[in-house]
């Protein structure tokens, strides 16, 4: 690398290259320049240079300044002296003079202070610049606060700093309000976001989602808290400052750093939190315009963690709403062990219509039901408790599944007919302003599908009518879980289609399973991928785990990786009545068999130990057999039902729907069912195929035997 040779003289005006070479030797001899050298460095090869010479590193090739940047003085071309900056670089070991010498090389780099200064402002320029464009298209696309504090620290690492951190308020991680704080004492952040670049070691500092130690208040604390940038050029001068223990300080000050800046995360007067910036391996210490630049940076950042933590207090309000409109987790009642699900959708979609229920019916049976609004958000939960309270409502009068779903779809109609005048009634009167229907909000209620099913446990018969809805699946005891062949019929909102009912044989033991599209849907599968998920997810489970672990294990088998819908889930372990639990007989038209029909009751109580119901039972199954024989004809039926209450049901061939009313004390008849009203816990009917059923039930006080 010796000087080089020139064909001609070197012109006047010809330019000093920025960047000039230098070899020495252990000794500071010049061995190798460049021609750039000779203008920037008064050495000659051969010569000691003293300047370099007395920077060179002593006690090996990691001491000293090797690959630091050193100042030294010079000269430019028109003799006037200028500052240099240089970069020891140690080169391999070579052989000079005697064959046995092996000595150090050094190469040292010199470039002018001016043109290092003048490239470090282009580089922070274009950094500034490429990071602001970045942060305009990324900052604030996301509702979820640890997302966009994560999206923060990944646009500054490793361009613009080689370590950031995103410190929030606890309050604000679960949608809540920060306190509005006086002294940094008070201060509760909890380490949220974290980047650092290749090579960078943050160990020692806090982990994600950890808590930082409360910092007392200084004079580096205060700009924080009023909302204004601080930068730090003195590490040791901070770690004085921030008045904490040596095993603290390792978690707020990464070891090697140089120079670090920390901008609040302040919007409408709270601050939310705080980012922090450190360099150590890039050169340059941050300067005014970065904490300017990371200042409106964290502006927007702060706009978005607010907007996204606003979001966070009312997906979790819906939430907490649409779950507080769904029946408890887990229902054990006679005909069935059940267990429900519901998550709502992931990537801002949020909380939608979906719902279950369990309703218990007369005579120990049991409704299910599984149902989806379109849409989401509060206006399609709204929507969805309204037709839970309507299914319920109708489920009271026991009505035939189809015949229910018929009801229900003029609900829907009637409710999409009422969203649509309320919102038509709230255009504005004024016929000169321009009407634009499309600005209108969707009405909450547009459809919606359903599945209605009632189990009966005396017969282990099951009766189920499906509007828009996916069928349920059966898992028996023994054997492969299978969809049932449900006719399927018209989401609800269509109006003027009947609803079909399929009937289907339960084993005891055997789950059925309910559950809403979004549970089997997904991006980039059809629900027909889904449910071949959820059949084998069904046929995996360990029929021995409680009812409520095997629903939430299969919920998370078979959900999407990125649903794009809320979703629920109901199992139902099926029970059967034994024989013994159930007695009935039956009478024709005639009053003078009442009498053995109270003999009958009372004999069957008595055997089933449960005398201290005989009289009230028998002057049930009296009043209302009588009436049954008198009004409707024969034949009649009478079935007494034990579980956790006694059932008394009287059937006869009449369709007429008995009145409860009260007898004037001149009427000679009329007070029979006021009197079973008086006696019994319930009471109702129910219209059946052949008739009507009139039913009461009695709590059973003490253990069944």
């Amino acid at each position: 690398m010796g000087e080089p040779e020139h064909r001609g003289p070197r012109p006047a005006s010809a330019p000093v290259s920025d960047t000039a070479a230098v070899v020495l030797d252990d000794e500071g001899v010049v061995i190798a320049r460049s021609a750039s050298a000779t203008t920037l460095l008064a050495c000659s090869p051969g010569e000691t240079y003293a300047p370099l010479s007395g920077l060179l590193p002593r006690g090996g090739p990691e001491a000293g300044s090797a690959g630091r940047l050193v100042t030294v003085p010079g000269s430019d071309e028109a003799g006037r002296k200028v500052p240099l900056v240089c970069r020891i670089v140690r080169l391999a070991a070579c052989t000079r003079g005697a064959p046995d010498a092996d000595d150090t090389q050094w190469l040292v780099l010199v470039t002018p202070a001016e043109a290092v200064a003048e490239a470090a402002d282009h580089d922070s320029e274009r950094r500034r610049k490429k990071l602001s464009r970045a942060a305009t298209s990324s900052i604030g696309a996301s509702l979820d606060v640890t997302e966009m504090a994560q999206t923060l620290v990944n646009l500054l690492v490793p361009e613009f700093a080689d370590l950031a951190t995103v410190d929030l308020a606890e309050p604000v991680l679960v949608g809540d309000e920060p306190p509005h704080l006086e002294a940094s004492g008070d201060v509760r952040l909890c380490r949220t976001a974290a980047a650092q670049s290749p090579g960078i070691s943050a160990e020692d500092l806090l982990p994600v989602g950890e808590a930082l130690p409360p910092v007392s208040d200084s004079d580096v604390m205060r700009p924080l808290m009023a909302g204004q940038p601080v930068l730090v050029s003195d590490i040791d001068a901070l770690r004085a400052k921030l008045g904490v223990d040596t095993e603290t300080l390792r978690l707020f000050v990464p070891s090697g750093a140089h120079s670090s800046v920390a901008v609040p995360l302040y919007a409408r007067g709270l601050i939310l939190g705080c980012v922090t910036v450190w360099r150590s391996q890039l050169p340059s210490a941050f300067r005014e315009e970065d904490a300017a630049l990371l200042q409106d940076l964290a502006s927007r950042a702060a706009l978005g963690v607010d907007n996204a933590r606003r979001y966070t207090k009312e997906h979790r309000s819906a939430v907490a709403l649409q779950r507080s409109l769904l029946p408890h987790s887990a229902l054990n009642v006679a005909a069935a062990d059940t267990a429900g699900v519901y998550q709502p959708a992931g990537g801002g979609v949020g909380v939608g219509g979906d719902w279950f229920d369990v309703i218990p019916l007369s005579s120990l049976r049991v409704a299910f039901v599984v149902g989806d609004v379109v849409g989401h958000g509060l206006e399609a939960t709204a929507a969805m408790a309204r037709l839970r309270t309507a299914v319920q409502t109708l489920a009271d009068l026991d009505l035939d599944p189809g015949e229910l779903l018929t009801h229900l779809d003029d609900l829907v109609l009637g409710f999409s007919d009422e969203q649509m005048t309320g919102e038509f009634r709230s255009e504005p009167s004024d016929s000169s302003e321009p009407s634009d229907h499309s600005e209108r909000s969707e009405p909450a209620v547009l459809g919606a599908t359903c599945l209605y099913a009632v189990y009966d446990p005396v017969t282990g018969q099951c009766a189920a009518a499906a509007a828009g809805h996916p069928p349920p699946v059966l898992l028996p005891p023994e054997g492969e879980p299978a969809f049932l062949d449900v006719t399927p019929g018209p989401p609800l909102g269509v109006g003027g289609v009947p609803f079909e009912v399929t009937e289907f044989g339960v084993r005891p033991g055997s789950m059925l399973g309910f559950f809403t599209d979004g549970l089997v849907e997904s991006r980039d599968g059809d629900i027909e991928e889904g449910m071949e998920r959820l059949r084998g997810a069904l046929a995996g489970a360990d029929p021995s785990r409680p009812i409520d672990e095997i629903s939430r294990g299969v919920f998370d088998g078979v959900r999407p990786h990125m649903p794009v819908d809320d979703a629920a889930l109901l199992l139902a372990r099926i029970h059967t009545l034994s024989s013994d639990q159930v007695a009935e007989w039956e009478f024709e038209a005639d009053l003078s068999l009442v009498a053995e029909a109270r003999e009958l009751v009372v004999g069957q109580l008595s055997a089933w130990q449960l005398d201290e119901l005989g009289f009230v039972t028998e002057l049930v199954a009296s009043e209302l057999v009588t009436n049954a024989i008198r009004y409707a004809g024969g034949p009649v039926g009478l079935r007494l039902i034990r579980d956790r209450v006694l059932v008394c049901e009287v059937s006869d061939p009449s369709s007429t729907q008995p009145r409860l009313r009260r007898a004037r004390d001149t009427d000679e008849g009329g007070r029979g069912l006021f009197l079973v009203a008086q006696l019994t816990d319930r009471w109702g009917s129910r219209f059946t195929r052949t008739g009507k059923t009139i039913w009461t039930e009695q709590p059973i006080g003490g253990p069944l035997v």
